[in-house]
């Protein structure tokens, strides 16, 4: 059995990357920009992040961390949002924005504290609609900001959310989802994207009571009036809609309860009020013109919003002047189907962290929901034993018709998902929807039943089941099992590949039939036949003391060529490398759409 060091050569090809990789962040490759470091991070439910931090002998462990979330507008992928050098040929989108470049003069007046930049985009290129599809969009926004927080080497960042255009849409969705606005957030800033604005859904009322939680919280908008702009000799917003009309009402419903002056700040009149904590910045755009995109980069709209209210304003330059970021435009776009980086994407395990035992004791009044998203936080912030982070390497292989031998190697958890420390740790079961989330954050993907068929026969410990059949869905028979599985585990070597111990939550093309079940499959006894055969019986909110989370690095080889999994799982052609049901179509688990 190889060991971690060569799963990680697996996923690092670039000699560059393998240089580097003990001191990247986890998850995070070279950028081959200004040495910072960057990642993608693909969401089961249809969107993704790119993270741009600084770079490695910049960034202080002592200081602070802020990260600034940037919504894509519509139509606009992240790497064109983040932006680059427009040359002959390339799209026009790439020379709009340039989130990353602003971000860059920000961080360069930002000293005491590490920057960090997330651009997120769904994958339809449409937050709007994407929200729409899904009765838990709002839920599924502040997942995705919370745990992008919580994976950042650093304690206690504080996160600024932004966007420009549809990009709104990811901001109200998350206000909407919490019922007051945690301190996790420190700033709010809409780029001409406040369509969404709703008093009906109490917008202003939770930002004026995060605004009196803490000085530093600020909430900004920047927007033009747009009342009779056309494109093609037609109005472009409705009677009804724009942002200028939105910020009007936000200011309508503030002016009933606070005190907001009116001034003039260059072309822009100037709404202000609880000491410049909340700044509305409107372009009067006598001419008609159409200044949307406009307002964010020609303008310098984002790295005004980043710092309104703070002493860094101004020291850049002048919302509505040139270019203050021009020096800092990269000369090319970011292209992730490069960045190859080892799973799983974790922080290390700080020094204070709780023991499993203990963070299990901590989980005893919550609710199954509460309960798992608790597991996900300790997770996500490195709570996981030392041992299980060393992947081990998995092979298997196939004979074509016409002679040839094709194989694939990948790297999977050496154990099942658990909490804690090496000597004190749980192993957890989750629902589906959580674990595939997980595997999201971590770089991983969930296994297939040829898959799990592998890994056993690649397991070099090969324990007995231990089946229990009272009050299976108890924390407590979670304990017991855990416990059990122990008591066969003296006297072994941690680090081995164990398996028979769980049931897997796999992908199957069986949930296509059946969206809102979990598919188990496995616990293979000695004589290598699993207990529990391919199921879809269970629902989704379904689970049990059996099931166990194994992760699998998202990057494999085949033939010696880096693929992701899930592109070798959909493809004709290799997909029986993983799959024992032809090409995979239902590749990780996400929420059915809104019927």
């Amino acid at each position: 059995m190889i060991r971690f060091s060569l799963c990680v050569l697996l996923s690092c090809h670039s000699i560059q990357v393998q240089a580097l990789a003990a001191e990247l962040w986890p998850g995070f490759v070279a950028s081959g920009y200004n040495n910072e470091q960057v990642r993608e991070i693909r969401f089961a439910e249809e969107a993704r992040a790119i993270l741009v931090a600084p770079a490695v002998d910049e960034f202080d462990p002592q200081k602070p961390t802020l990260l600034v979330i940037y919504a894509t507008p519509n139509g606009n992928t992240a790497e064109q949002t983040l932006g680059c050098q427009l040359t002959e040929g390339r799209d026009w989108h790439f020379d709009i924005q340039h989130a990353a470049a602003q971000c860059r003069v920000f961080r360069a007046l930002e000293t005491n504290r590490n920057v960090v930049l997330a651009c997120v985009q769904a994958n339809q290129r449409s937050w709007p609609s994407w929200k729409g599809q899904r009765s838990n969009g709002p839920q599924l926004v502040r997942q995705i900001v919370e745990s992008l927080a919580a994976s950042l080497p650093a304690d206690d960042p504080r996160v600024v959310l932004t966007g420009h255009s549809g990009g709104g849409s990811f901001i109200f969705g998350y206000l909407d989802a919490v019922e007051k606005i945690p301190p996790l957030v420190e700033r709010i800033g809409f780029l001409d994207a406040n369509y969404g604005y709703e008093n009906a859904q109490r917008h202003g009322e939770k930002v004026l009571d995060w605004l009196a939680d803490d000085a530093s919280h600020q909430f900004v908008v920047l927007a033009y009036d747009d009342r009779n702009i056309e494109l093609d000799g037609k109005k472009v917003v409705s009677p009804t809609g724009g942002t200028f009309r939105a910020t009007h009402r936000m200011l309508d419903f503030l002016e009933d309860r606070i005190a907001v002056s009116e001034s003039q700040q260059g072309e822009f009149a100037r709404y202000s009020g609880i000491d410049g904590r909340l700044v509305a910045l409107v372009h009067p755009n006598p001419n008609n013109i159409i200044l949307h995109t406009r307002l964010v980069g020609e303008m310098n709209g984002l790295l005004e919003v980043l710092t309104v209210g703070t002493a860094h304003q101004e020291k850049w330059g002048k919302l509505a002047s040139s270019r203050a970021y021009t020096a800092q435009v990269q000369p090319e776009p970011y292209a992730p189907a490069n960045w190859q980086a080892a799973a799983p994407a974790l922080r290390e395990r700080r020094s204070d962290a709780p023991s499993g035992s203990a963070v299990v004791e901590n989980l005893r009044a919550l609710e199954p929901a509460a309960r798992e998203i608790a597991l996900a936080r300790e997770i996500l912030q490195g709570n996981v034993p030392q041992f299980w982070r060393e992947f081990a390497e998995v092979t298997a292989e196939v004979h074509t018709n016409d002679g040839k031998t094709r194989t694939v190697v990948y790297c999977v958890s050496p154990d099942y998902l658990a909490v804690g420390r090496d000597d004190d740790f749980v192993r957890m079961p989750l629902t589906p929807y959580i674990a595939q989330h997980l595997a999201d954050m971590l770089g991983c993907v969930l296994p297939t039943r040829k898959m799990v068929d592998d890994i056993y026969r690649a397991a070099e410990a090969k324990l007995i089941p231990q089946p229990l059949t009272e009050a299976r869905e108890s924390l407590a028979t979670f304990l017991e099992h855990h416990r059990l599985i122990q008591e066969q585990w003296k006297n072994r070597h941690p680090n081995q590949l164990v398996a028979g111990i769980k049931k897997d939550v796999i992908v199957t093309n069986e949930l296509i039939k059946r969206p809102d079940h979990v598919a188990i499959y496995g616990w293979h006894k000695l004589d290598g036949k699993p207990i529990q055969p391919l199921t879809t019986v269970h629902v989704d909110w379904y689970v049990d003391y059996s099931h166990g989370i194994r992760l699998v690095d998202q990057w494999c080889e085949v033939d010696g060529k880096p693929m992701r999994i899930q592109e070798v799982r959909s493809d004709e052609a290799l997909s029986e490398l993983l799959s024992d049901e032809g090409p995979l179509e239902y590749i990780s688990y996400r929420h059915p759409p809104k019927h």
